[in-house]
């Protein structure tokens, strides 16, 4: 029987568990899968938060895929509540504490999925990563159940520091309950967007109620007598606040292998290979990881349930006796934001403009302008698609989307064809559907790539 701890019980560590035991059922193996979780939930939809927070989900548990009791009936050995501590790859050994204290657990293969920790800066902490009164990220479940208690009184003064897609979808959620929403970030509103497209989603925040600063990184706070939150800083700015979402970004959680020679970011993200291995015994998996970028071949870090599920995926399938590959990322994301009348989808695939010059390439880019259906048809939403592509060679490298209803899944068109090498060309004469409640008679991805085609 060999043994298989995972270390993390969300998306990464879970996809792993389970496919290592279904891929050895199929290979006539015999595998002991425990399970190492230091919350007390398991397989949640993180992403789902910000809706479960303005009521567009209504429980907690709507976000629960799997709960701990359906993981240990499908045969993994889950114990919650349990904090890895130390690993000793010589031994195979890895010390976790759990509710009965320390414990020693032996294993014969090693998965690391322990995903990634909201960035909580130093101002923000009442004790060692934990944020102090008034100050929450959005990460876990219990950080949601914590934003519905102190949101139940409307009319609050929200101050949202990032202006990301967690800070973007926290801003849509505040306003739905009733509150005030001031935005700050040290860039721009989705600054993985290029700046023009940027600027449009900006745009659309603003109409919907939300007061924006840019180039304003929260720098630190201030309190009351009574120690209540009243105010955020941001250098010589400063905002009144009652309370305060940290939206800053992530970090990968692999302190507990400070000490272990494997390949690793310089900021502690773990670098498998496509199969999932670190070393002889050690696996990784999930957002904790950086990925390979499937257009530059560098190692990016793209922290997203999409990629942590499938490289799960992978090392639970070469664990239980089977051969598959992780085969990298495009750093594909969409998001939306809806307040009031206003309302933006946003979506991006590939590499932006100024993120393929950066990277030596000679790019060049259009944005076209129209609507998602036919003119006429009242089904039209508005949409801006860049489309960017290589000088010479005519390769796709990458496209944003900033639009109306209907707009932002067109990424997945552009996506798919980028996974496959295609040019900007082949985009434009792809055969994509028509009807006027759906499109115009040139899909708008194919006439966007069209007009970039001939320029290049």
């Amino acid at each position: 029987m060999r043994r298989v701890v995972v270390v993390g019980g969300d998306a990464a560590g879970m996809s792993a568990a389970h496919q290592a035991l279904r891929s050895a059922r199929q290979h006539g193996r015999e595998l002991e899968v425990t399970v190492l979780e230091t919350t007390h939930d398991t397989s949640y939809s993180a992403c789902g938060i910000p809706y479960w927070v303005s009521g567009e989900v209504g429980s907690r548990e709507a976000l629960v895929a799997r709960t701990p009791a359906e993981h240990r009936r499908l045969g993994v050995d889950l114990r919650l509540g349990a904090r890895a501590i130390s690993v000793d790859p010589a031994a195979r050994r890895v010390v976790y504490v759990g509710p009965e204290g320390e414990h020693r657990l032996d294993y014969d293969d090693l998965v690391v999925a322990t995903g990634a920790s909201a960035l909580v800066p130093e101002w923000a902490c009442a004790g060692p990563g934990t944020p102090a009164a008034g100050i929450q990220v959005v990460k876990t479940l219990d950080d949601g159940a914590w934003w519905l208690r102190e949101l139940a009184e409307p009319g609050l003064r929200v101050v949202v520091a990032g202006g990301g897609y967690i800070g973007l979808e926290m801003a849509e959620a505040l306003l739905a309950r009733g509150h005030q929403v001031t935005l700050l970030t040290r860039s721009r509103v989705m600054s993985s967007l290029d700046e023009p497209m940027s600027g449009r989603v900006q745009a659309a925040v603003e109409a919907g109620g939300v007061t924006v600063h840019l180039g304003a990184a929260a720098s630190g706070v201030e309190r009351s007598a009574d120690g209540a939150l009243c105010a955020v800083r941001a250098g010589e700015l400063r905002v009144a606040a009652d309370l305060l979402v940290l939206a800053l970004g992530v970090a990968p959680a692999t302190g507990f292998l400070a000490d272990l020679d494997v390949p690793r970011s310089s900021y502690g993200a773990l670098r498998p290979d496509p199969q999932g291995r670190l070393a002889d015994g050690l696996w990784a998996a999930g957002d904790c990881c950086e990925v390979r970028h499937r257009l530059t071949g560098e190692w990016v870090y793209l922290p997203l349930g999409t990629h942590a599920n499938k490289m799960g995926r992978a090392v639970g399938e070469n664990l239980g006796g089977g051969t598959l590959a992780f085969p990298g990322a495009l750093g594909t994301a969409i998001t939306r934001f809806a307040a009031g009348a206003s309302y933006v989808e946003v979506a991006r695939t590939g590499l932006g403009l100024e993120e393929a010059r950066q990277h030596g390439l000679d790019a060049v880019e259009t944005t076209t302008e129209g609507t998602t259906a036919s003119g006429y048809h009242p089904a039209a939403e508005p949409i801006a698609l860049s489309v960017i592509g290589e000088r010479g060679t005519g390769r796709l490298l990458g496209a944003q989307i900033v639009g109306g209803r209907g707009s932002a899944k067109r990424i997945d068109t552009v996506a798919t064809a980028l996974w496959h090498g295609s040019t900007v060309l082949d985009l434009a004469w792809s055969d994509l559907a028509y009807a006027p409640p759906f499109a115009t008679a040139w899909e708008f991805v194919s006439l966007a790539a069209r007009r970039l085609a001939e320029r290049l």
